[in-house]
């Protein structure tokens, strides 16, 4: 095999005809000296009963399903690539996805990561564009719902969305790879705050685009999503704030509840969804305190791991907090989308 410039993985679970339209974009890639790695977390072999291994494509079939981070690290383990990517398997890259990524980084040595522009396949209108932090440490899409055409410039953003970037390789090494505790969501988020403390880059390629089905596996307001974006938002937090903010996440939070409730009455946001599609609004509340105790579980580790990250910062904690501010979204919006 020829020496490979990229490793793109792909986590798939429900296995369904989705991830092979995500296989196909990937092999008509202008940019060729690259791996596809499908990781099958079905438990079952699946994807090897609808299709064989090939050039440059190498199925891992999961026992269990371990979760996005963890199969992408299984993908990434085996790999001597110097960019790895990572796209969900609903999502379809156009034909130079891969090369305006790969482009990005070579022109930008400090940048560690690449974000994409991602369309929503339903509507057309923008996925993300980026990504953006709230005070409370909750993360959302840049420009999410908005006209794709209004996010048309290169940017510098805090971090890409995993549905669908590119990591270089020397920043993985010197860092780590996805925090596998997370299992779903935030692990993205958590991976771009700890490249910011180590001083690492993270720029947006326009040209890079892809079609994405939003939470077509988990769903978009699925109870299980409920509760592990707000738990692992929280180990996002305990991880990677410095005190000067960590202290006033509880009073943010609880300010972004209340933007909540008043989305759900008028059935707006992801609390809107969620009592529409038939679940209880005192689940919620549930899945808060359980998000809670699972914080005090995990603070021991939560702590070890701060330290590291914190022994290895080439940044300020006043810097780090700036860089924040400038990528901010209000709670209100946090609360509506």
């Amino acid at each position: 095999m020829a020496k490979l410039r990229v490793t793109v993985v792909i986590p798939t679970l429900a296995a369904d005809s989705t991830y092979q339209d995500c296989v196909r974009s990937l092999e008509k890639q202008t940019l060729r000296d690259l791996e596809i790695v499908v990781v099958d977390n079905s438990g079952e072999g699946r994807v090897r009963q609808a299709m064989a291994e090939r050039n440059n494509l190498r199925i891992i079939d999961s026992p269990t399903n371990v979760g996005f981070g963890a199969a992408v690290n299984l993908g990434w383990r085996d790999s001597s690539a110097p960019y790895l990517a990572t796209i969900n398997d609903d999502a379809v890259a156009h034909p130079d996805w891969l090369q305006k990524l790969a482009e990005t980084l070579d022109k930008n040595a400090s940048a560690g990561m690449c974000a994409s522009r991602v369309r929503l396949k339903e509507t057309g209108k923008l996925d993300s564009a980026g990504m953006l932090m709230a005070a409370d440490g909750s993360s959302k899409q840049r420009g999410h719902n908005q006209p794709p055409e209004s996010f048309a410039k290169a940017a510098e953003v805090i971090f890409p969305s995993g549905s669908a970037a590119m990591y270089r390789r020397k920043m993985i090494e010197e860092i780590g790879s996805f925090d596998e505790s997370f299992f779903l969501y935030c692990e993205d988020t958590d991976l771009g705050l700890r490249a910011l403390w180590a001083g690492w880059k993270c720029m947006y390629a326009p040209g890079a685009m892809v079609d994405h089905l939003y939470s077509h596996s988990a769903g978009q307001a699925s109870p299980m999503k409920a509760y592990l974006v707000e738990r692992n938002r929280l180990f996002t937090i305990f991880k990677n704030f410095p005190l000067r903010i960590l202290w006033k996440t509880p009073w943010m939070t609880t300010i972004r509840y209340g933007w909540h409730f008043v989305a759900m009455l008028s059935g707006e946001g992801a609390a809107g969804k969620f009592r529409a599609q038939g679940n209880p609004p005192a689940q919620l509340a549930w899945f808060v305190c359980r998000a809670h105790i699972s914080l005090l579980a995990a603070l021991p580790r939560l702590f070890r791991q701060r330290w590291g990250i914190r022994g290895k910062a080439k940044i300020t904690a006043k810097e780090f907090c700036s860089f924040l501010d400038k990528h901010v979204i209000s709670l209100k919006q946090v609360a509506s989308l």
